[in-house]
């Protein structure tokens, strides 16, 4: 069972350690807006993780043949959405301020922490990759696609525990950098820089095959 729970951790931070577009996009979103915004956020991507592996864990080689077919739709799907956020965000970064100074701005756009769980948990369940990659790692160990229901659970939950804990990491790494850049003109520089980024992802996404 321990066994088990490992494999489900290490293979939660295979898929949650290498940096794209949604690890900027909660960098981005902590640094520009706080903390609990980003662990929402975070939350989001490690509930998509964690429900793509519940059915890599269930379905195996059946779902991976299944969302084949439809992935090249989907990334593009992602790709867009990507672009819209990057767009929005270049834009609240140059805005002017109409608020007096200290006023509290509304939440709009993913800038609220429920706001932010939807939309994050949304846009990962976009990428077909991930499930395809839990489902090849459980059909690649013969002990796991023959688990038991509490063993396949504790799978799913290892995978979970990793990617909420990396995610979490990141979104306390944007809340340091929204301190260390609190003036307007920091806001304005990273605001744009993760904007630039995401884009660049999105279209990375349309390109790499």
């Amino acid at each position: 069972m321990t066994a088990t729970f490992l494999a489900g951790l290490v293979a939660g931070y295979g898929v949650a350690v290498p940096v794209g577009a949604i690890a900027v996009l909660i960098l981005g979103l902590s640094a520009r807006t706080s903390f609990r915004v980003g662990a929402a956020a975070a939350l989001g991507v490690a509930t998509a993780d964690g429900l793509y592996a519940a059915v890599a864990v269930l379905g195996g080689a059946a779902v991976a043949a299944v969302v084949a077919p439809v992935a090249g739709p989907l990334r593009v799907v992602a790709a867009v959405v990507l672009l819209a956020l990057a767009a929005h965000g270049g834009w609240r970064a140059v805005r002017p301020r109409a608020a007096a100074p200290g006023a509290p701005t509304p939440g709009r756009g993913i800038d609220t922490p429920g706001r932010a769980f939807a939309g994050v948990l949304a846009l990962t369940l976009l990428n077909p990759a991930t499930v395809v990659y839990f489902a090849a790692l459980v059909l690649g160990r013969a002990e796991a696609a023959r688990a038991a229901p509490a063993a396949a659970g504790l799978f799913v939950l290892g995978a979970f525990v990793a990617s909420a804990s990396w995610q979490l990491l990141i979104a306390g790494g944007g809340t340091l950098v929204g301190r260390v850049l609190a003036g307007p003109r920091g806001r304005l520089v990273t605001g744009l820089l993760s904007s630039v980024i995401i884009a660049a992802l999105a279209v990375a996404l349309l390109i790499v095959r």
